[in-house]
């Protein structure tokens, strides 16, 4: 903990979204400073909460949920109350941005679109995310806008893996991780934006447009080169790369090799017949070849050889490995915090330094509504939340 003011401090955020992509946006923004209020169903919450991970909670609500929802507080409010949603519009007085992930149409049809809340605040900045983008034809056609079909629909499931595999997705949700961060730099652009033109606007991303977005070399070469991508057979990790790049069998395990010259790798393998190769053109069988090579050597004896030559590579581990290396040795990757349930939890720091305005955990995730009245009375006074109590509203 820190004194020192973030980045964000006096940014107010009234957060709507739900799942991972407007969550981890505004907790990017809340790491910096910015007093994000999140805002839930009374007594349940946003849906995720609810989402086991492995069959299991952590202190009662779901590890998703958790990994992206810190230094938030959370207000409940009815949104389909009449009251409820002049309530929100009235918050919206005091809020810098509005965000919302809900499919295209849900918030203008409850009341609380980017025109409701600019006839409040002509200053708000509305921020928008969604599977497809508002009006394509994709969203039109009524289709969930969900990660996995993001990865199917944009080639990255067809691009990933070898060619005789199955369409292989990522082993993350790698769509909602691209469009939370493009949402988030949409967000610091239009604060700006205001600050130095005096005017609010509508932000916008989705899931499908931020996927184009992060295969954009690949696109790039599709679009200009005339191509067609085709997986590697023998486990080349890129469609456009040449071998070596991917991993290879050791006697107790894998090791990543990212390119390197045909002609040093014969050296460093002992095998001359690998620097006549074509790197390109015999890509398939020069991965089998090194494969050969590599299963006689421990990961260990491997990497040995290969640093000593500066060639790029590096061992294949599992996140249990990776992750019990950064909690033995104290990383800075890694931030603590107090749960009232489940006592100390360990999440992923947030990846951006700010020399002068260091990004800090201030809370941990909250309970449902756990500054309902704190928010309410902060703005209105005690009175005005009674009454709210009293129909129901919050």
């Amino acid at each position: 903990m820190t004194d020192t003011p973030g980045a964000l401090d006096g940014i107010r955020i009234l957060d709507f979204t739900q799942m991972m992509l407007g969550p981890l946006c505004t907790q990017t923004l809340a790491d910096m400073g910015a007093d994000v209020l999140k805002v839930e169903r009374p007594g349940k919450g946003e849906w995720m909460r609810s989402m086991p991970m492995n069959g299991e909670f952590v202190g009662g609500e779901s590890a998703a949920f958790h990994a992206f929802n810190r230094n938030k507080r959370s207000v409940t409010v009815d949104l389909k109350h009449p009251d409820g949603r002049d309530l929100l519009l009235e918050m919206s007085r005091t809020c810098d941005v509005v965000t919302e992930n809900f499919r295209s149409g849900v918030m203008d049809r409850l009341g609380l679109g980017y025109e409701d809340f600019r006839a409040v605040n002509p200053k708000i900045i509305y921020a928008s995310g969604s599977g497809w983008g508002s009006g394509s034809s994709l969203a039109s056609r009524g289709m969930p806008g969900q990660d996995l079909l993001i990865q199917a629909m944009s080639g990255l499931m067809m691009n990933t893996g070898r060619r005789s595999d199955p369409p292989t997705n990522c082993g993350t949700a790698v769509a909602d991780f691209a469009a939370s961060q493009a949402l988030a730099i949409g967000i610091l652009g239009a604060i700006l934006a205001r600050d130095r033109h005096g005017t609010g606007q509508k932000v916008e991303t989705n899931l499908y447009s931020a996927t184009l977005n992060m295969m954009g070399q690949e696109n790039f070469a599709v679009l200009n080169q005339d191509i067609t991508l085709e997986r590697s057979e023998a486990g080349v990790a890129s469609c456009w790369s040449d071998a070596p790049y991917g991993a290879h069998p050791t006697k107790d395990g894998w090791v990543a090799i990212a390119m390197c010259p045909l002609e040093k790798l014969a050296g460093l393998l002992d095998d001359p017949g690998l620097a006549g190769m074509e790197a390109w053109a015999e890509r398939d069988a020069v991965k089998l070849r090194i494969d050969e090579t590599t299963r006689g050597h421990t990961s260990e004896e491997l990497l040995a050889i290969l640093r000593a030559a500066d060639v790029w590579a590096a061992p294949v581990r599992s996140s249990t490995e990776a992750l019990a290396e950064l909690v033995e040795t104290a990383s800075p990757r890694l931030v603590e915090m107090e749960h009232p349930k489940a006592g100390p939890i360990r999440a992923i720091a947030n990846p951006i330094t700010l020399s002068e305005t260091p990004v800090t955990v201030r809370r941990a995730p909250p309970a449902v509504g756990e500054h309902t009245d704190e928010i309410v009375t902060e703005m209105f006074g005690a009175e005005r939340l009674a009454d709210l109590r009293g129909m129901g509203v919050v």
